[in-house]
């Protein structure tokens, strides 16, 4: 089996409630190694990494780079740490967010398209399906402005490079090639405490300086939930790494999945993906090979 890295960037999971641990957990048994770029931190983030007993870690301490505010690019530098240090006998390296987790009905999936493509060197990436949970384990967002798909397994080609605000990558600033695998990405970034929600996106003009923060947002202490457009039910099963995560959940968002808030627009174009299977205008930063 080709030898896998996986790599992430995190700081601030504490105070934000990022699922981290489990993020790492979730695909650390696929990886041979796994690095860590721990961004300095106003709370215990290290400490919490640190705990991690793997002898596949490693952690690199990093300092953000405040300069590199439009567009979430510091996101993107960060991630090219991390991915620069993991070890060059890498052919492959999974990529991991800290609010994303992948479950383990996959792995077995994820390891036959490796095996399946490692000798093909025209597919230089490996896209996943993403279900975005929201408000709490029990919605999903399925609206199309959540995106659909995004790469997180890479050649160790270092002229793949995380690309904007760290959702995707190029090489040499065109558009990867990539297989499509039938593995969804399980991303929690929109289920914590409306208070530590409120918090994080109240932070976000930190690094993303381009960004207007809603009033809404500006003024309320609590998040609130019930702006979504459109929310399933998930009938599914979580990762057996965030049991004790959901377990633990210190609140409840009560949704109505029958009651959608779209846009004219949006309700045009989610008629027509309804009858063709078709989403128009999708952004896409990927080629499909």
């Amino acid at each position: 089996m080709p030898f896998i890295s996986g790599f992430t960037i995190v700081r601030n999971a504490i105070k934000y409630d990022y699922p981290v641990v489990e993020s790492i957990l979730s695909i650390l048994p696929l990886c041979d190694e796994f690095v860590v770029a721990v961004g300095k931190s106003e709370d215990e983030t290290l400490d919490l990494i640190r705990s991690i007993h793997s002898d596949k870690l490693r952690i690199i301490e990093t300092v953000w780079d405040e300069s590199l505010r439009t567009g979430g690019k510091v996101l993107a530098a960060e991630t090219n740490k991390a991915f620069d240090a993991i070890s060059p006998d890498a052919q492959w390296a999974f990529y991991i967010q800290a609010d994303e987790v992948l479950h383990e009905k996959y792995h077995a999936t994820v390891l036959q398209a490796i095996a399946q493509h490692t000798d093909n060197l025209q597919v230089e990436g490996l896209l996943f399906h993403y279900t975005h949970f929201y408000g709490s384990y029990h919605y999903v967002a399925d609206s199309r402005n959540w995106y659909r798909h995004e790469i997180r397994l890479i050649r160790n080609w270092k002229d793949i490079r995380s690309y904007r605000d760290a959702q995707g990558f190029r090489r040499n600033n065109r558009k990867l090639k990539v297989k499509l695998i039938d593995a969804h990405i399980y991303h929690y970034g929109w289920v914590k405490n409306p208070y530590q929600q409120q918090q994080r996106l109240k932070d976000l003009h930190a690094y993303w300086s381009d960004i207007e923060v809603p009033e809404q947002v500006q003024t309320s202490e609590l998040y609130d939930y019930g702006t979504i457009d459109s929310v399933t039910l998930f009938n599914g099963t979580h990762p057996a790494v965030m049991k004790n995560r959901i377990n633990s959940a210190d609140w409840e968002v009560h949704l109505n999945p029958n009651v959608k808030k779209l846009s004219l627009k949006n309700r045009i174009l989610a008629k027509v993906e309804q009858l063709t299977g078709k989403r128009l205008f999708e952004y896409k930063n990927y080629r499909l090979v």
